[in-house]
């Protein structure tokens, strides 16, 4: 394993990566105290500068860092691996009588909104490339719009849990970060292959069936996964057997449904769904969920800091030159004009039927953090425009990751804070109307008259 001279096997890839990420863990809960996605991979980030500096010292440690990532296969372990078992321990503790009131919302974004954002990045990257004379063909770059459209539900459940977001809003993001990246995977797949010309004569016919089979097919296994999982647990209230229960429909599961062809991210997320849910309808003794309970969050904790140790090492790999520098100035600005306006739209349609909070597309926007998934899916590409889209993905994901993920929770509070001061004023100024309509009603007719 590894293509730098140096081969490491997989038990020593292992090794190696967990002990950077309970490193990366310690410096960043001891010294810099960031919400723990943001600090594990900005330690890990300055790990990999100093490697590259070593590098280019002559020392062999860059050498063997780059060996350390060709032997992780970031794709490969996300996608294949990781995903699933994040997927499922984020959605198998959310409230899904409480997600249902935003399910109209939900249901858009993580579908027509993925579709408006991807179409409208493309046409802005490709303007971008030949703006600044770089050579990527129109295809690839909805390729780009699709892998980098869809949030990271790991990166948004990870810092909402830190920011004591307002419940309301922090259902949405989660809810449709849950599901958005199912969509965007199908998007992704459509549009490389497109790209690649494997599938130049693709008809609307056979896209709209994939993406049913995808969508609809996910939604429906996750669903009879989850509820027979909980049929069989209301005869087997233990703790052990239920944890053992969940492994099998994360892994096994997941396996079943690329093996039929529906979306594995959409079933992991429905199966956790329906499954949390049942298990608090009571069949379970208390101590028995809360085991269960903590064993998905502590899963859910490591997995994530893994992710995030994964997600800064991929920086060594890379190259940059202005040109890319440039496109990544570009594209960050690209993304989230793409995301506002994907927003704004079926927010503004809603609003016909229902009333939201004026602050819920602007935290809704900068709420909508890239992650794991859009980095995986870059890294998936083969061929010359790999590295290039590898780059611009990365550099989004970081400003994503570091910028928005540091300024969502004072962003947050101080929304919060401005729609309960707007809300105080207005009671104040319906409380005064309301007494000076009182105080008009006490007096006496001829006085009424007279005024």
């Amino acid at each position: 394993m590894g293509g730098y001279g140096l081969e490491l096997s997989s038990h020593e890839v292992v090794g190696i990566l967990i002990s950077i990420t309970a490193i990366s863990s310690i410096i960043n809960y001891k010294f810099i105290k960031l919400p723990k996605s943001i600090g594990v991979t900005l330690v890990t980030l300055v790990m990999t500068l100093l490697l590259t500096l070593t590098g280019n010292a002559g020392w062999d440690l860059n050498d063997f860092a780059l060996s350390l990532i060709d032997g992780i296969g970031f794709n490969e372990t996300f996608l294949h691996g990781m995903l699933s078992f994040l997927l499922f321990a984020g959605s198998l503790h959310i409230n899904v009588v409480e997600l249902s009131k935003h399910k109209v919302l939900v249901a858009i974004l993580a579908t027509v909104s993925v579709v408006m954002s991807t179409t409208l990045i493309g046409y802005a990257t490709y303007g971008l490339v030949n703006l600044l004379d770089i050579n990527l063909p129109f295809y690839y770059c909805f390729v780009f719009g699709a892998l980098i459209s869809p949030t990271d539900p790991i990166a948004v459940l990870g810092i909402l849990k830190q920011v004591n977001a307002p419940k309301s809003l922090e259902l949405k993001i989660a809810g449709e970060a849950l599901f958005n990246d199912g969509m965007g995977i199908v998007l992704f797949f459509v549009a490389s292959a497109i790209a690649s010309g494997k599938q130049a004569q693709l008809q609307p016919l056979e896209i709209t069936w994939f993406f049913t089979q995808q969508v609809v097919g996910g939604v429906c296994l996750g669903f009879l996964m989850g509820h027979y999982a909980s049929k069989l647990m209301r005869s087997i209230n233990d703790a052990e057997v239920a944890i053992i229960l969940t492994l099998a429909i994360v892994t096994g599961g997941y396996t079943f449904s690329h093996g039929i062809g529906v979306s594995g991210p959409i079933c992991m997320a429905v199966a956790g769904l329906v499954l949390g849910n049942c298990i608090r309808e009571g069949f379970m003794s208390e101590e028995n969920i809360k085991h269960l309970d903590y064993f998905w969050e502590l899963m859910d904790d490591i997995l994530n800091s893994v992710l995030f140790v994964l997600i800064g090492l991929e920086f060594i790999s890379l190259k940059f030159d202005l040109p890319t520098i440039l496109a990544s100035l570009g594209v960050i600005i690209i993304s989230i004009a793409a995301r506002w306006f994907s927003i704004s739209v079926p927010v503004a349609s809603l609003s016909l039927f229902r009333r939201f909070d004026s602050n819920t597309v602007l935290a809704m926007t900068w709420g909508g953090l890239r992650g794991g998934i859009s980095i995986a899916l870059a890294l998936s590409l083969t061929g010359p425009y790999r590295q290039f889209i590898v780059s611009i993905t990365y550099s989004v994901v970081l400003f994503s990751m570091l910028v928005q993920g540091l300024t969502i929770g004072p962003l947050v509070s101080r929304l919060t804070e401005k729609q309960k001061f707007k809300r105080a004023k207005r009671a104040a100024k319906n409380e005064l109307a309301a007494s000076l309509e009182n105080q008009v009603n006490v007096i006496p007719l001829n006085e009424k008259v007279n005024l």
